[in-house]
């Protein structure tokens, strides 16, 4: 398939350009950029006037449900709508049942992820058997398997030996140790930020201490081990300026932050809105603003979906006994679009923290647009205007906090490997 992607504004950060440029596609991969190869002639043209054409985004954190959790979502339904978010890869957490522990389910997973031709699926695997935190998994046959890294989804590891011996480890092969830094003692029974609206609410708090007390000790342990960290879905202010620190002095570590959290804070949880009961929780507004302004002095270096489904009867129940989670995986571009035109920055460096950046974190050739590369692109229009309702949304999960409100920017196509995936 040969296409012409016509009269479109051009963001690829990872080669600095920033201008209109047509794009041409051959056999899967970017043939030119801006003018065409001797002799192309196109099967398709695409008309991408008044719309970005951006490389594929790239979602650090998106759960798909599968395998074990088919009530909540399924991978077809997952993946459609990645694709329809403009999403071409996407890395997925080792909280699966039963995790992704052993390579047999790894490999499963990817087969099942490249049936359908649809994103790229990079699966994260368990940092310990069974996510039980007591006894390693096997990194090196898990990698071998198709894992870009190791983690631990939500689920802390309370023995701070093996958490030492696991980052010794996976500093001799170097591998990467993905983790979301609390304290599950301090965050034991929480469900809330502790603040205001948490004792206003009687809900069970969980106070920013469960996050930086974990951050001290991962990068405590860093800076002994060498590893190479990457701190998934930071919530506070304090947490984020160790991290800040910490890079100051040179420490190998990275830090996303979720789109939810760029936005909400402990004041949207209203009168017990369950589909604002997520993990972290969402904090006050300082540590809000704490956040966007990492993102724009680079302390922060990609923006995450964190992207979960979760079934209407988890999450129609009292906020406490809810089930954490948002769906987000077609919210990822518009709220990242939001928080560009909030903050007063041009477009292309929103655009960068969707793909560029979390390429450099997962190390893979992806997140650019260059001539002899992979043709994953996705091509919107910044000023399109729509509604987020259940129906809208592909994702079987319907649970986000935006539910109701209109957002600006929608996908137009969808490319993965120069084929089009998506048309919208």
């Amino acid at each position: 398939m040969r296409i012409h992607i016509k009269g479109g504004h051009l963001a690829d950060p990872a080669n600095g350009i920033d201008a209109a440029r047509d794009l041409y596609i051959a056999a899967g991969k970017v043939v030119g950029v801006g003018t065409p190869p001797e002799g192309f002639t196109p099967n398709r043209t695409l008309d991408a006037s008044a719309c970005v054409v951006a490389p594929g985004l790239i979602d650090l954190s998106a759960r798909l449900r599968e395998p074990g959790f088919e009530y909540k979502a399924t991978l077809e339904s997952e993946m459609a709508a990645a694709v329809t978010g403009g999403v071409t890869s996407l890395v997925c957490p080792p909280d699966t049942d039963p995790p992704l522990d052993e390579p047999g389910l790894v490999e499963m997973l990817k087969f099942r992820a490249r049936s359908l031709n649809q994103a790229k699926v990079f699966p994260l695997g368990a940092l310990t058997r069974g996510l039980a935190g007591a006894t390693l998994t096997e990194m090196a046959e898990l990698k071998d398997a198709g894992c870009v890294g190791f983690a631990q989804a939500d689920v802390a590891v309370t023995d701070t030996l093996v958490l030492m011996r696991a980052l010794q480890y996976a500093a001799t092969f170097g591998f990467s140790v993905w983790l979301r830094p609390e304290d599950g003692s301090l965050a034991k029974g929480g469900v809330a930020h502790d603040g205001e609206v948490a004792t206003r609410l009687g809900l069970s708090p969980i106070s920013p201490c469960a996050e930086t007390v974990a951050v001290s000790t991962l990068l405590l342990l860093v800076r002994e081990t060498g590893a190479r960290l990457h701190v998934c879905r930071l919530s506070t202010r304090d947490g984020l300026e160790m991290i800040r620190r910490a890079k100051a002095d040179g420490v190998n570590v990275t830090c996303d932050v979720s789109a939810n959290h760029m936005h909400l804070s402990e004041l949207d949880l209203g009168y017990f809105d369950s589909n604002c009961h997520l993990r972290p929780p969402l904090r006050g507004l300082r540590d809000r603003d704490a956040l966007r302004h990492g993102l724009l002095d680079g302390t922060v270096d990609a923006i995450c979906s964190d992207h979960t489904p979760v079934d209407d009867d988890a999450k129609q129940l009292p906020f406490a006994e809810s089930e954490a989670g948002a769906t987000c995986l077609e919210l990822l571009l518009p709220l990242s679009l939001q928080w560009a035109r909030e903050s007063k920055i041009p477009l292309s460096r929103a655009v960068a923290l969707l793909t560029a950046q979390p390429a450099r974190i997962l190390g893979l050739d992806l997140g650019h647009l260059r001539v002899g590369h992979a043709a994953d692109v996705c091509v919107f229009d910044p000023n399109q205007e729509w509604r987020v309702e259940p129906k809208a949304l592909k994702s079987q999960g319907k649970n986000t906090p935006f539910l109701g409100l209109e957002m600006l920017g929608r996908v137009r196509w969808t490319l993965v490997d120069g084929q089009i995936v998506h048309e919208g």
